[in-house]
């Protein structure tokens, strides 16, 4: 049988994360930021069941979803980041969730969707195109740690909008 060392014990400064902080469990991504690789990939990946769920809703309430997603995460990663004594620790994730919502609203719901703007997301997030890599190092806090992934969002859907829009995607 498998047995997995407590993540503590893989990264030793996640011992100050407590399960039981709501507010540590939304930064964390639902637990998906503890992912031993690409924790900011497991992230986004933990954003599909939402935009699932957001994606059955009207657009001002998706819209509102992240406007409120997106300012509670100020509060949420910078609150986990002071936890963990750290700007912007590869485990919160939270951002990655803020950030594929931004890429996917108002986009027709289907699997080009999800797929396409996971992608598209991914990789502005990964490469950190200017200004994105600006605000990655120079604004702190939890404003710091949204705002590169909100902006890194902003033009994933910009891509994803202009693929649909000129038709090459469904």
């Amino acid at each position: 049988m498998l047995k997995l060392a407590p993540y503590w014990q893989i990264k030793p400064e996640l011992k100050s994360i407590s399960w039981r902080n709501p507010i540590h469990f939304l930064a964390l991504g639902f637990g998906t930021g503890l992912a031993p690789i690409a924790p900011g990939t497991f992230g986004t990946i933990a954003a599909i069941p939402v935009y699932l769920l957001l994606a059955l809703t009207p657009n001002w309430f998706f819209l509102a979803a992240i406007v409120v997603f997106a300012l509670a995460g100020f509060y949420i990663c910078g609150y986990t980041a002071n936890s963990l004594k750290t700007h912007d620790h590869p485990a919160i994730v939270w951002d990655e969730v803020v950030g594929y919502l931004i890429t996917v609203f108002a986009m027709p719901f289907n699997w080009q969707t999800v797929v396409v703007g996971f992608i598209l997301f991914r990789v502005f997030d990964i490469l950190k195109p200017w200004p994105i890599k600006w605000f990655d190092k120079y604004v702190h806090g939890g404003i710091g740690i949204m705002l590169d992934d909100i902006v890194a969002g902003l033009f994933a859907w910009a891509c994803l909008f202009a693929l649909y829009h000129y038709g090459w995607l469904l």
